[in-house]
This record gives structure tokens, sequence and C-alpha cells, in this order.
């Protein structure tokens, strides 16, 4: 897998607000040339780069005088919009030391949640490449309407890792790697390999430091939500950047599933707006949770929500657990009058299924 992560064509590369800000609260240019150098050089080796950069609240700290991070959202806020024009200019004249141009792309969850706008951004995002830019990727906190949306970056990149295709994607911060517990402890152990739920029993993960969102929690949780769509992930500190990018011989490797979901699948299961929700009954959570099988009328023992067809739902079992999620056929006007009927009760333009397996995503037993 190390040599996998080593020779991958398409990464995405996520960097932390501690590897791109000094003690001032501005941009590190050094670390930044550092950073860009390692880049350049994967870029050398034919790989597209696609970096997804934190640091926007914590670089516009120092420039507006703020000696801690804010903690209310319109500061949190003024902060990023101050930040994110001091991150691109950096990164635009790091990368250009090597005649490489940058791009800036500030996305929300909305712009991911919805479909079309997923679309336009993966197109965007792939233009950019085509055209020899560095797409710089980071969440738009100007304008996020419930703190911000996608929790962190870390989110994010595991996000963007599916919406661009990527082979792999590499967690960089100021921590080399998953431990059991907080590295400064003593006793604490390094875990090289994750394969399964099981290689994660027993971890306590930590919470962001002084001037990101992240932390390990967030972190192993990116990794683990991106190894669980079939990418593989390489966790490790910025500071061995050039061995991540190099050998991949440093860090932390979370193993993907043998199976990758399809671009729609992952979107549907873990970036769509949901509309509403379907319950149904234990044997059709069994066979949604098998694969390949559709959802029909009669396993549906209640409709939530006011949605129409075309619409992303929740499917839940009797105990209100997530079952799978899938682009519903009718509308819940519709389907109330379908409940618990078998295809022979139903009048013929109602025989179709409720949510076709090609449009249906399911979460596994063990989620």
């Amino acid at each position: 897998m190390r040599q996998y992560l080593a020779n991958a064509k398409r990464i995405v590369v996520k960097i932390g607000s501690s590897s791109l800000t000094n003690e001032a609260h501005t941009v590190d240019t050094s670390r930044l040339d550092e950073i860009v150098d390692a880049l350049t050089a994967r870029m050398g080796r034919d790989t597209d780069v696609i970096v997804v950069s934190s640091g926007a609240v914590a670089a516009g700290m120092g420039p507006l005088g703020l000696k801690q991070r804010p903690t209310d959202l319109a500061t949190k806020q003024a902060a990023a919009a101050v930040g994110q024009v001091e991150l691109a200019h950096e990164w635009g004249k790091s990368f250009a030391r090597y005649g490489r141009t940058v791009a800036q792309v500030l996305l929300t969850a909305g712009d991911i949640g919805v479909r079309d706008r997923a679309r336009n951004a993966q197109r965007t995002i792939d233009r950019l490449r085509q055209m020899g830019t560095v797409p710089i990727i980071n969440e738009n906190d100007t304008v996020a309407t419930s703190e911000f949306h996608f929790g962190d970056n870390d989110r994010l990149s595991a996000l963007v890792a599916h919406l661009v295709w990527a082979d792999a994607l590499i967690l960089l911060s100021d921590v080399d790697g998953l431990y059991d517990r907080n590295p400064a402890e003593p006793g604490a152990r390094f875990i090289p390999e994750v394969r399964s739920a099981a290689d994660l029993e027993g971890i306590d993960a930590g919470d962001g430091g002084s001037v990101g969102t992240g932390g390990m929690a967030s972190k192993l949780s990116a990794a683990r939500l991106a190894s669980r769509g079939g990418v593989p992930v390489l966790m490790a500190s910025t500071a061995s950047i050039s061995q991540a990018l190099g050998t991949a011989q440093v860090g932390t490797v979370f193993h993907p599933k043998d199976n990758r979901l399809s671009a729609w699948k992952f979107w549907a299961l873990y970036a769509a707006d949901t509309a509403g929700k379907l319950r149904i009954d234990a044997g059709a959570a069994q066979a949604v949770r098998s694969g390949g099988t559709s959802l029909l009328p009669v396993g549906i023992t209640e409709v939530l929500g006011d949605f129409d067809a075309g619409q992303i739902v929740d499917i839940v079992d009797e105990s209100d657990e997530i079952v799978g999620r899938g682009e519903v056929g009718y509308p819940a006007s519709s389907l109330q009058g379908m409940i618990g009927k078998k295809t022979s009760e139903l009048a013929e333009e109602q025989r179709r299924a409720v949510v076709h397996t090609d449009y249906l995503s399911y979460f596994s037993a063990r989620g």
C-alpha cells in the first residue's frame, strides 16, 4: 500500500493550519516554501496534485491584531476573509518560483451537498488541472451559515478526494501519524497501519489545537470516511512531507475497502443534502444492507418529510438507524398511499421501485 501511495497519479494533499502559520498568526512563508518544494517535486513525477489548505482564520488573526482564535462566528468569518487573501497570495508567490499558477477554490457544504453544484466544482477543478494550474481548495468560511459547516478541512479533503476521483489522500499536520492516545503521554503507542475498525479499538483521539478546528479526532474521521469509500489515506506530519510524498514510508496508512464506491454513491451516502426519511421494516433493512436490491413500497412503514421525486432521502430502520440513502422515485405525497403495499396491490404507474438499486447507496452493518 505504501508503494501504491508513492506512485499514485492523482492525490489530494491536505495541509493543517499549524503547518502554515506562525506564532504571530501570519503565514509562515519559509514553511510554505518547503511544502511547495515537496509538492512540486511530486508533480515532477507526473502526479496531479490538488491541495486542500486550512489556515484562513489563523492567517487572518495577525493582520487583524487578534491574539487568540475568535469564538464568535462573525469574527471567525472576518478573520477568514482576511486570511483567505493572505493565504492565496502566499501560495501564489511560492508556486511562482517554479513557474506554476495557482487557483483558489472556495467551497461550502452546500456546494458539495447539491449534485449539480458538486459536478460544477468537479469540472472546474478538472479543468484547472488540465490547464496546469494547482487548485488550492478551502472551505468558504466567510459565508458559512452555521459555524463551519464541513466541521473542518479534514472532512472537506475526504469529500474532495472522491469528488475528483483521486487515487490517494494525504493528511498532513503537526502530528506524525495515529497514536492510541495523545503522543505526548507516556506509553502512547504508534499505529502504523489501519486495515479495519478492529485496529481502532481503544483509540483516544484528541481535539484541535489553538489555531485549528481539526485535531486527531477529525483526521481519524476523515481518514475513515475516505477509506470506507475506497481511497487509501496516509496520515503524517508536514515536517516529513518530502518522505510522505516520496516513498510514503512515514506516518499511518489507512487501507481502503476493496470495492470503491462510485462517485455518485459516495456523494449520496456522505455528502448529499437529504430531504426526508423512509422508515423500513427489518426484512427490508436486511435486504438493503446486503446490496443489489431496490427498495419497494412493501418494505416501507413510514414516510417522513415533504420531498419531491428525484431528491435524496435517508432510509432508516425501525430503531431510526440510517441504513442507506437514495434517490427517491416518487414525491412524499404519493408514497403516503403506497406504504406497505405489494406490487400487485398498486396501480400500474406505481409499480416501479421507490428507490432503484442503481440509485441506492447503503451502509454496511458496521457503518
